[in-house]
């Protein structure tokens, strides 16, 4: 069997109808791992003994006549900024390299209660800052359709492992588009649930009222068992909230789509724009009606993004400090001294670039000019959705600006690199879910780059994005 090529949902049929057993497929996917991540990099550590140990628990469970459930024995790979009880979370920061994760973050209870089976820990930007996973502490993670590519960021290394193959799932988080970005570019399907839909206990955190944990799959059926297994209210973590909306599949066929016409402005490669119209061109002849609407605000969206994400990361980061986790420094001379050369030496670049635009932000003198005038523009970009909503369901646009960018092509310039997020980032910061889809379905070795699609639907509206999706996809 070619273990590469399953889906949650075949993965389950067949371990049900015992043409395999777990543990063979764990062994044969580390394989895999092992002679395919070379080039790639996806992950930044395996979970070998622990994946065969569970494994053979859901054999067991199997041999026993226990209920098997959508995600038991399946193969799953974890963004590492997520706990993982007893095995390392460095979120790609020399700072942790150190830290072993001393209780499981929700998300993975929830993904153990089910016996799903952990493969290993997925590269990132460091602290999920980064939008191409060049940003990494130990190394970058490069596009399995074209190795002298990126792979997006910052969970470039739970798309990678995805579209190579070397996980049948995966998780990330997305702060400003971690998760569509990347699986855009990959060429998989990523989705960012509603804001508190996900708990995030567990999750290091980068900036506490954007970040969001969510499923990386091949196919948009998988993003909805991942989804469904993960979501839901967690008594640890305070933002977090059940949602009860149902829709039926006749009923999805009468929902209206938004363009937004402040998506489609000059400057979008080519090969987007048309990807982009053949998806909506695809769903017209599904049925799917369309309007056109307006964010008038999207344009400040970006800056609005880099005042309150660095302020939110300027204080989360606060707290370390090097002591416990990281390397040793010498010539010490006070605790300050300590401080500051653990700090200089813990944080890569970016990092120091946003934690120090962060402190500025949020100084004496600076916080009524940038951080609470940015709070009440975000506040004017929450009222264009609720009023674009009144008019249409979902609204869709591209996820990217461009196609995947080659390895160092950006690195010199950061706003260049920011702008990768220029069309992800308003759902984060209006809290709303969203969905990146790819326009076809992408073959690595194929020499072609992958274009997604993105939808964005109302607050806890998730099965009008997976219902719209299936649809797609079945076509």
């Amino acid at each position: 069997m070619n273990v590469k090529d399953f889906t949650i949902k075949s993965f389950g049929e067949g371990f049900k109808a015992k043409e395999f057993s777990a543990l063979e497929f764990a062994q044969e996917l580390f394989k895999e791992i092992e002679s395919g991540d070379k080039e790639i990099g996806a992950y930044l550590s395996l979970i070998k003994d622990g994946a065969f140990l569970e494994a053979g628990r859901a054999d067991l469970l199997r041999a026993e006549g226990g209920e098997l459930l959508p995600l038991t024995g399946v193969p799953l790979a974890i963004k590492d900024n997520m706990l993982i009880k007893g095995y390392p979370a460095t979120a790609s920061s020399r700072m942790l390299e150190n830290y072993v994760a001393a209780y499981d973050a929700t998300v993975i209870t929830k993904l153990k209660n089910e016996h799903a089976v952990f493969l290993g820990k997925t590269n990132l930007d460091e602290f999920a800052m980064g939008s191409s996973t060049e940003n990494s502490a130990f190394h970058t993670t490069k596009n399995p359709h074209d190795t002298s590519r990126v792979a997006g960021g910052s969970s470039g290394g739970s798309a990678a492992a995805v579209a190579s193959g070397l996980a049948v799932a995966a998780l990330g988080s997305d702060t400003g588009g971690s998760i569509r970005q990347p699986a855009a570019l990959c060429g998989v399907v990523g989705m960012k649930p509603t804001y508190g839909t996900v708990s995030r206990l567990g999750l290091i955190a980068m900036a506490s009222s954007l970040d969001q944990i969510g499923p990386f799959t091949k196919t948009v059926e998988d993003s909805k068992i991942l989804f469904d297994a993960v979501r839901g209210m967690d008594i640890h973590d305070a933002t977090s909230t059940n949602s009860h909306y149902k829709i039926s599949k006749e009923e999805i066929k009468k929902l209206k789509i938004g363009i937004p016409k402040e998506y489609f402005v000059d400057g979008i490669d080519p090969a987007v724009v048309k990807g982009v119209e053949e998806a909506i061109q695809k769903l017209k002849k599904l049925g799917f009606s369309f309007k056109e609407v307006s964010l008038p605000n999207t344009k400040y969206a970006l800056s609005v993004y880099y005042i309150i994400m660095p302020a939110e990361v300027s204080t989360n980061l606060a707290r370390l400090d090097g002591i416990r986790y990281s390397r040793d420094v010498q010539d010490v001379k006070s605790l300050r001294d300590l401080y500051v050369k653990n700090r200089a030496h813990g944080f890569g670049p970016e990092t120091r670039r946003r934690v120090l635009l962060g402190t500025f932000v949020l100084s004496s003198g600076y916080y009524d000019a940038y951080y609470s005038k940015a709070q009440k523009v975000r506040r004017l970009i929450q009222e264009d959705f609720d009023n674009a909503f009144n008019e249409v369901d979902v609204i869709l646009s591209p996820v990217t600006p461009t196609p995947a960018f080659k390895v160092g092509e950006k690195t010199a310039d950061p706003l260049s690199m920011y702008l990768s997020d220029i069309f992800t980032i308003p759902a984060n910061l209006a809290g709303i879910p969203a969905i990146s889809i790819p326009v076809k379905k992408y073959v690595v070795g194929s020499g072609e780059l992958p274009i997604g699609f993105q939808l964005m639907g109302k607050n806890f509206h998730e099965e009008d994005l997976f219902g719209i999706g299936e649809m797609y996809e079945a076509e």
